[in-house]
């Protein structure tokens, strides 16, 4: 069983920055990508950045440049540095990590979600 639980989110202004973290625990063997998608009230859930074990990138083109995604495999910890926030950027944040337990099963988990909120 693993667990992915999200902290960080938060009310800031225009302009203002943020970093969200996710820590996963359980019976972890190891984590491959690991990554940040968010969803806006009435719209769909989409990929905000991603990471791979290797470190290689992907960003969404709304947020390139604004966000950056790091990862802490000591840990088993994967941020999301969010600088010159847009209203846009309002909505809850979820983590994802791809993970294989102790047991070798591979398993896509989920956070429940942290909120995200960005003001004028």
């Amino acid at each position: 069983q693993v667990q992915l639980v999200e902290s960080g989110g938060g009310l800031v202004q225009a302009g203002g920055s943020l970093r969200l973290s996710c820590a996963a625990s359980g019976m972890i063997f190891s984590i491959n990508a690991m990554g940040w998608y968010r969803q806006a009230p009435g719209k769909q859930r989409e990929l905000v950045a991603s990471i791979t074990s290797g470190g290689s990138t992907n960003y969404a083109d709304s947020v390139k440049g604004r966000f950056t995604i790091s990862r802490d495999n000591a840990k088993n910890t994967v941020y999301l540095q969010m600088n010159s926030l847009k209203p846009e950027d309002t909505a809850v944040y979820y983590c994802n990590a791809e993970v294989m337990t102790i047991v070798r099963v591979t398993t896509d988990c989920w956070g429940q979600g942290t909120q995200v909120t960005v003001s004028s």
